[in-house]
């Protein structure tokens, strides 16, 4: 039976419709017209702003232009070059994309580009054109079209804040600045203690300039030269505070807060060391969230940390099988379930080591050195038989079986005293102190604190405290005859009244 001829051109017709339709979302099609390529852009003058850092800046947009009914796919490139330079030193912005027919960069991208390639200065004004070319696969035939607009830029505010004052943690040290957490294009915030006082902010750690003052009303102004007013903050009651800094708007608050508190006020060291018994470990007297331990390792093996004596759940520990003690990365479950640990090797034990663990939210830590113990230590204080003579100071006897105990006996005066591991002539070595000023000794085992003023590992570990600037003491209210022993592996001191 012959075919029917109207029958057979609508099969036709439908099936070419319906591949186009098909093949429309791929890489090709068989014929994209004889559309000639053209370009537009939505927006042609645009003056950037960083408070819209993340919106659209433009949107570019072009047609699909024509293939030559080849059927092969199209690959376009858009490239930036200032107005009337005919494209001597363009930027590309897409290269070789296929089934792309816009670009639409957010604020900060678009100004990124005009900083970094045009050289542009803030607030300044330039003309662009934007150039898209058209590449059919196989065809050397180049399809091109292009649009001008014209924008201006800014220059973005820092990426890094710090507080610096006597109202701060740290003081006025520049190099020891208190630093703010980024949480947005120039929005800053950060909660802690701060003293009575006065402060401001610096963008920059160990550089005075530039920093952001008080405009004299409460907002802040950007001051970049010692010849420009330096009005600072008063702080005028000593309180915990939520500090929030907006350098877009030049905005800042001090709202008085109750504080950060650590989750949990104990932390218990177990492990083969310790026969998988819980071993408490001691709250930092300056740092709430830093818990630390001195141990002198015989077993070596798995280890890691509780929260509740005996208890295996919301435990903190390592982030891999098997890590080594250097590995400062921690996780805390809440659970059983992952359950790595640190691990000690066998030619790392016989040896004694120091944990700081910090228990921060989001930042925790696990700090763990060896601890070589230190040969002498000395008596310094108006308590003692030398006074405050540094280089004159009272030594005290190392003990012949451990070499982590130190003792001491005579007579001590109504006053202060410490304990210092090194006689450091300028007082910034390191020192075992009391973990409150003016502790009496109560004739049991008392804590310790130690702090090396000279080492960037010890002031590492406090982000919010300036080691510098800690000098706590006992106070002996009653003059006598006492021996102490001390211990600096496990940070206790015993002062007993003879």
């Amino acid at each position: 039976m012959k075919p029917n001829s109207t029958y057979t051109l609508l099969l036709a017709a439908l099936l070419t419709a319906g591949l186009g339709a098909c093949t429309d979302n791929d890489y090709t099609e068989l014929d994209k017209g004889y559309t000639d390529l053209t370009a537009t852009a939505r927006e042609s003058d645009l003056i950037l702003h960083e408070s819209r850092h993340s919106a659209q800046a433009i949107s570019i947009e072009w047609t699909t232009g024509q293939n030559f009914g080849t059927g092969n796919a199209i690959d376009y490139t858009l490239e930036l070059a200032e107005t009337a330079t005919d494209f001597a030193d363009p930027v590309t912005v897409i290269d070789h994309a296929r089934q792309t027919y816009s670009w639409r960069p957010t604020v900060e991208e678009l100004n990124d580009i005009l900083r970094s390639h045009f050289r542009l200065p803030p607030d300044a004004g330039i003309s662009l054109d934007a150039r898209v070319t058209a590449r059919v696969e196989g065809s050397e035939t180049l399809q091109t079209a292009s649009v001008t607009f014209t924008a201006s830029g800014y220059e973005p505010v820092s990426e890094t804040l710090y507080i610096i004052g006597d109202a701060a943690p740290n003081g006025w040290s520049a190099d020891n600045a208190t630093e703010m957490a980024r949480t947005d294009n120039g929005v800053f915030s950060w909660t802690g203690n701060l003293n009575a006082g006065e402060l401001k902010f610096i963008t920059t750690a160990g550089e005075f300039l530039p920093s952001y003052n008080n405009d004299g009303h409460g907002a802040l102004t950007l001051r970049t030269s010692d010849d420009q007013p330096d009005l600072k903050f008063d702080i005028t009651e000593p309180h915990c505070y939520k500090v929030d800094v907006n350098l877009l708007d030049l905005s800042v608050s001090f709202t008085p807060t109750e504080g950060v508190t650590p989750q949990f006020d104990r932390i218990f060291f177990v492990g083969n060391e310790t026969d998988w018994t819980f071993r408490p470990m001691t709250q930092d007297p300056l740092d709430p969230f830093l818990f630390r331990i001195g141990v002198f390792f015989t077993k070596g093996g798995e280890f890691k940390f509780g929260t509740a004596d005996g208890s295996w759940e919301n435990m903190y520990k390592a982030t891999t099988g098997n890590a080594p003690y250097t590995d400062s990365s921690v996780e805390f479950v809440k659970g059983y379930d992952p359950d790595n640990k640190w691990f000690l090797t066998d030619s790392e034990t016989g040896l004694a080591y120091k944990i700081c663990l910090d228990i921060r939210t989001g930042a925790e830590r696990m700090m763990m050195q060896l601890f070589n113990p230190y040969e002498e230590v000395y008596l310094v204080g108006d308590a003692t038989p030398n006074g405050w003579d540094l280089g004159n100071a009272t030594p005290m006897t190392r003990d012949a079986a451990d070499p982590n105990v130190f003792t001491w006996s005579g007579h001590l005066n109504t006053g202060e005293l410490k304990i210092s591991a090194d006689k450091q002539d300028d007082w910034n070595g390191a020192w075992f102190m009391a973990t409150s000023e003016n502790e009496a000794p109560t004739g049991a085992p008392q804590k310790v604190l130690f702090i090396d003023k000279s080492s960037a590992g010890c002031q590492a570990q406090y982000p919010d405290i300036s080691t510098g600037g800690v000098d706590l003491k006992w106070r002996i209210t009653e003059a006598g005859d006492y021996s102490i022993t001390f211990n600096q592996l496990l940070e206790e001191i015993t002062f007993s009244r003879q």
